[in-house]
């Protein structure tokens, strides 16, 4: 196995394709554009007319020339060298794409200016940029393409003279002789043919590597960039830019041959993208400003003039990013094709379009969660975990809509199956219905565990949003630890609201254990922060009503941060000003019954009634106990229904 770098060298500018759109890349010596090499062609070439002779010389049984050769190459055996001629030679096309590339100053750069008595401009980008990838989170993508075989471009004359050539090498060396000293007019011709294979074989492998770049959201915003300049555009609406990055990513995921960085596969990444707050579209931009190529007057993104000024080879990825970005994905025709459509479709996507890409979204994300936290260090924990029922999200639209959607909000270590029964009935009734999965549910304890309650109600306000495209009016209702971030939720969204149902709220817990939380939860991470032990106690066993659903191991960070959400819950109540409906039941092993007299007496609404329900189980909602579903039809019709 060999490794060969066709370029010859760095390629600065990631420019691989000239104004014609043929492969080529910037010289350095010459100052001018060449094509890459031929090298791994002409080896592999070699390499494969040179097994052509031997399986030759072992049909003619001529073993003493294939004694010669095993000797020659140090091989164990005349059958290893057999089955190495049978074997096909194939060049494996490889790409490795860097992300995020930086060239800020870095300590690397530092040192060496301490001891140099002056660096080149050469040596300065060098130090910047390739120091940056070692010494900061960097991503290196290494992607392997389509195998290529050398024997493809090859036509049925020439494998006819090659075979009648092969009958006179010797030796490996007058394989390669052919394209400089042939010593007859047949090996001349073959020589023609292998130069010119080999071009051909070249073309193969550098498509291969060129199409196999990672993409990510600095090539989908620099190709946008630069093709609005192409269209005479001086700037673009920010909010269209969000929204055609969004549209374009969405597009790209499905699309075939095509390698996508993490940072658009994971929700996560580039969920709040539409917004403008994604993390890494604003390192984007934060960069792109620096360096004077964009500029944000009011609402637009203005391009200015040095993005289309050329660059010296050495400077331009201190210079340029977004040009070095697009020229990178250039060769990937679908990308600049897919935001060219996205663009287009920016005015005239449907809030519905918008709404069904972000339910996917949420799809996507436990898909991707559940992924990380199934490796094998986490198997002392999951082992425990038996999901019977499915944690996935749902969104339910009933064939004849009332007009109303209900956002269902399930509790603390379960998933939105917790709430399924539920919602198919109300779903019967004419509901629209979404079953919200809050994060780190339904995946694993150790993800729940990196969890705050702000990601929690992250997960909420996304379905809310969400939902709220598909109907007239909401209802949110939530259960246990759902139904605390039900009360933020309606009370920072008052309009979005109708009604609120809430139903064992833990404003109190019957197990006074639950008191010392802070204090576990405090020696778990002062025992984290002077050493790698993960704590005294990271998680806590569970025995839950409903095994099919529930985590069997509560991480103690979970509970502390069910504290501070019911702490911030009780401080809303106050705001709440719509009809809201509490449900407790009156033996619950969980939930203490004052918690409902905490709720009742600070709710700030006039309309607000409190059911209690004869039962010593927590999961009244999920079981209807009592009627409950029954409860919450009466209420919802008397406060909600008789006023659409």
């Amino acid at each position: 196995k060999v490794i060969i770098f066709p370029e010859g060298g760095m390629v600065k500018d990631h420019r691989v394709l000239d104004k014609r759109g043929h492969y080529s890349i910037y010289s350095r010596i010459t100052g001018e554009r060449r094509k890459q090499h031929t090298g791994a062609a002409v080896l592999a070439q070699g390499i494969d007319a040179f097994k052509i002779a031997i399986r030759q010389a072992y049909c003619d049984k001529n073993y003493g020339q294939l004694m010669l050769w095993k000797e020659e190459m140090r091989l164990d055996s005349l059958e290893q060298l057999l089955t190495t001629a049978i074997k096909p030679t194939l060049i494996v096309p490889s790409n490795i794409t860097f992300y995020p590339i930086r060239s800020s100053e870095n300590l690397l750069l530092k040192c060496v200016e301490l001891f140099a008595d002056g660096l080149t401009k050469r040596q300065t980008e060098e130090l910047l940029v390739e120091g940056n990838i070692l010494l900061k989170d960097t991503d290196m993508d290494l992607r392997m393409g389509k195998p290529v075989n050398p024997n493809d471009v090859w036509h049925s004359w020439n494998r006819y003279l090659l075979n009648k050539v092969a009958l006179e090498f010797k030796t490996l060396d007058e394989v390669f002789s052919l394209y400089t000293s042939p010593v007859n007019v047949k090996q001349k011709i073959l020589g023609y043919y292998f130069r010119k294979n080999a071009k051909a074989t070249r073309n193969q492998y550098m498509a291969e590597i060129y199409v196999n770049v990672t993409i990510n959201l600095s090539h989908l915003a620099s190709t946008l960039i630069m093709y609005c300049m192409q269209q005479g555009q001086e700037q673009i609406n920010k909010y269209c830019f969000y929204k055609t990055l969004y549209i374009a990513i969405k597009e790209l995921q499905n699309k075939k041959r095509i390698n996508l960085h993490r940072s658009l596969l994971n929700p996560d990444e580039y969920i709040d993208l539409i917004e403008g707050k994604s993390k890494r579209f604003e390192h984007f931009i934060c960069v792109a400003e620096s360096s004077g190529l964009i500029a944000l007057y009011h609402d637009n993104y203005h391009f200015l003039p040095k993005l289309c000024e050329e660059c010296d080879f050495d400077t331009i990825r201190m210079e340029n990013l977004i040009a070095v970005y697009n020229n990178e994905a250039q060769p990937i025709s679908v990308v600049r094709n897919t935001l060219i459509y996205a663009y287009k479709q920016c005015a005239k996507v449907s809030k519905e379009q918008l709404a069904e890409w972000a339910f996917n979204d949420e799809i996507i994300s436990l898909a991707w969660d559940k992924k990380r936290f199934s490796k094998p260090r986490y198997d002392d924990i999951n082992q425990q975990e038996i999901f019977e029922e499915n944690p996935a999200p749902y969104l339910l639209k009933p064939p004849k809509s009332n007009g109303v959607g209900v956002l269902l909000i399930h509790g603390l270590l379960a998933s939105p199956a917790e709430l399924r029964g539920y919602a198919e009935a109300l779903l019967k009734q004419g509901y629209t219905v979404l079953g919200v999965r809050l994060k780190g549910h339904g995946t694993s304890p150790y993800d729940l565990r990196e969890q705050t309650f702000e990601d929690w109600y992250k997960s909420v306000q996304r379905c809310m949003e969400i939902l709220k495209i598909y109907c007239g009016s909401m209802v949110v209702v939530g259960f246990s630890t759902g139904g605390a971030l039900a009360i933020k939720l309606a009370a920072e969204y008052k309009t979005n609201f109708a009604a609120v149902i809430v139903v064992a709220v833990p404003m109190k817990f019957v197990d006074k254990s639950f008191l010392f939380i802070p204090l576990i939860h405090g020696a778990n991470r002062l025992i984290e922060w002077i050493s790698s032990i993960e704590g005294v106690k990271p998680f806590m066993e569970n025995a839950p009503e409903h095994k099919a659903i529930n985590y069997r191991n509560i991480p103690v960070t979970s509970l502390h941060e069910l504290r501070r959400l019911l702490d911030d819950a009780e401080q809303k109540l106050a705001e709440i000003d719509m009809p809201v409906l509490v449900i407790y039941a009156d033996q619950d092993p969980v939930v203490d019954l004052n918690s409902a007299e905490i709720i009742m007496s600070k709710l700030g609404s006039r309309c607000k009634k409190l059911i209690t329900i004869h039962s010593d189980r927590h999961g009244i909602l999920m079981e209807n106990i009592g009627s409950t579903w029954e409860s919450i039809n009466v209420f919802l019709q008397r406060n909600v229904l008789s006023k659409e």
